[in-house]
């Protein structure tokens, strides 16, 4: 069978099924009509809010004092408006309290009305709030007592959080203060405790220890460097005679002068020897230099006059040398100097000995104060941090006060609704209408794959009987009838269709109500 046949005779079949195709269609409309116009319709309020956040002000605080942007807060204030308990104020205060009467419908209530109620941001500072209801007038108030508690939770809200706020700062600030004073307690005691062996302010950050070491060390090398004065003072002794510059002593001459016998020059030359051994040694260029002019002057003759003829020779006369002297006080001191550095480090031998031994009977002290230091150090920058937050609190407060941060205005107020926006009944009823006629066609379709009639000569063909040829049936009045019975039932499926369209029932409805 060529596909063209196929589509003959599925038309020829589903033709003969044609009462039930239209039958289903109106079963299908009929019900689908009555389901939509049963629909309740739903009539939308809304309002228009408009926010005007102080911005100027805002920049000012930015950074001074806490949550300083009123848009902020406006955000927060529409994600938490519709929480349960004002939804309950919302139900109280319009006739939706009049449609529950248990707990159960009222938590269905509270539901539907976090559900519809919506709040649309437009633009930056404008937003809206609407909500649909099947009454007008409960739809208009649901709107109206909304956009009431939202101007008193912009009010109110604020003002609440601040008190609460500053009570939670004030109560964490008090625990802080006494965790903080254990805190500096425990550190207290333990420094005490432990003060030989921990660091000190005092001491610029260094322990005992420490000082007691470098203290020392710092003795050890006085004490060094005082025997090395020692034996250079020994050296300067050893190569410094026990007398110098002899005097003469003549039997008919005056009387012994000092130093050059009475030469003024070599009396000059030893007293700058003298002074020069003083300070350098024997062996310095100027000490040399000034021994050979001592000896030149002495050598030259004194100033005084001759001796006389036949006169004995001058007795030398040995003077004690007083750079020796000098020597030897200067080693006296040394000394001193020595053994006084010597009981120095032995004390400071005994007592780093000491600390130490404390240091080594206890290994984790250090631990336990770098552990101490930083529960300290973390305690207190908290605390100065609630300081900080208590004070911005405090601005932040009183520019809440004291400055209009938040003007609201409502910019388009609900009204009652007379045109309802669900449900959009044509749009319903047209769908109905299509769905009526394709499942009359599939009905009919459905049909026509069950029927086993014969429709064509290729159907009789297919028994396997010979088939001499077809004679058409003659058009009669019977099926002339039918048609036009067909016919004007299908334009009666949409005369109702255009009868439920222009609202004819509803009105009925309401007439006979």
């Amino acid at each position: 069978m060529n596909p063209y046949s196929a589509v003959r005779r599925h038309l020829a079949a589903s033709m003969r099924h044609r009462w039930v195709a239209l039958l289903v269609a109106w079963l299908v409309c009929g019900a689908g009509w009555f389901g939509v116009q049963l629909l309740p319709t739903r009539y939308e309020s809304s309002a228009r809010l408009y926010a005007d956040a102080d911005a100027m002000l805002s920049l000012l605080l930015r950074g001074i004092a806490i949550d300083a942007t009123p848009t902020g807060q406006m955000e927060i204030l529409q994600r938490t408006l519709l929480s349960r308990p004002n939804l309950a104020k919302i139900i109280s205060s319009t006739d939706l309290d009049g449609r529950v009467t248990n707990d159960i419908e009222r938590d269905e209530l509270v539901a539907r009305l976090a559900r519809d109620i919506r709040i649309t941001t437009q633009t930056r500072n404008l937003f809206t709030i609407d909500f649909r209801d099947h009454n007008p007038r409960v739809a208009r108030d649901v709107v109206q007592a909304t956009v009431t508690l939202f101007f008193e939770a912009a009010s109110a809200t604020d003002r609440q959080q601040m008190d609460s706020a500053r009570g939670f700062v004030a109560q964490q600030i008090a625990s802080y203060e006494l965790q903080l004073r254990q805190a500096e307690r425990r550190r207290a005691e333990f420094q005490a405790r432990y003060i030989d062996v921990l660091p000190s302010e005092a001491l610029g950050g260094a322990s005992r220890l420490e000082t007691a070491r470098e203290r020392l060390l710092q003795v050890r090398g006085d004490l060094q460097d005082a025997r090395t004065r020692r034996e250079i003072i020994e050296t300067q002794i050893a190569q410094t005679p026990a007398t110098v510059a002899p005097e003469y002593s003549g039997g008919g001459g005056g009387g012994g002068g000092g130093g050059g016998g009475g030469n003024p020059r070599a009396a000059e030359a030893e007293r700058q020897l003298r002074e020069l051994r003083l300070r350098l040694t024997d062996a310095h260029p100027d000490v040399v230099a000034a021994r050979r002019i001592l000896s030149e002057s002495q050598s030259g003759g004194g100033g005084g006059s001759a001796a006389p003829r036949g006169a004995a020779p001058p007795r030398p006369l040995a003077r004690a040398n007083p750079l020796m002297e000098q020597l030897r006080v200067r080693l006296v001191d040394v000394d001193g100097q020595i053994a006084s550095l010597t009981r120095q480090e032995g004390t400071g031998q005994a007592e780093v000995d000491r600390l130490e031994g404390i240091a080594r009977n206890e290994p984790e002290l250090q631990a336990q104060a770098v552990n101490i230091n930083r529960d300290y150090a973390v305690l207190r920058r908290n605390y100065e941090e609630l300081l900080a937050r208590r004070e911005s609190l405090a601005i932040a407060g009183a520019a809440r006060t004291n400055a209009d941060r938040v003007r609201l205005e409502v910019v388009d107020p609900p009204v009652v609704p007379t045109r309802p926006v669900a449900p959009n009944r044509p749009l319903l009823f047209s769908g109905v209408l299509i769905g009526g006629i394709l499942a009359g066609l599939l009905a009919a379709f459905a049909l026509s794959r069950l029927d086993r009639s014969f429709y064509s000569l290729h159907d009789l063909r297919r028994l396997g009987l010979p088939v001499l040829g077809g004679v058409s049936a003659p058009r009669s009045g019977v099926r002339t009838a039918s048609a036009l019975a067909f016919s004007v039932c299908g334009l009666l499926l949409l005369a109702g269709y255009g009868a439920v369209l222009s609202g004819v029932p509803a009105k009925l409805v309401r007439f006979l109500a």
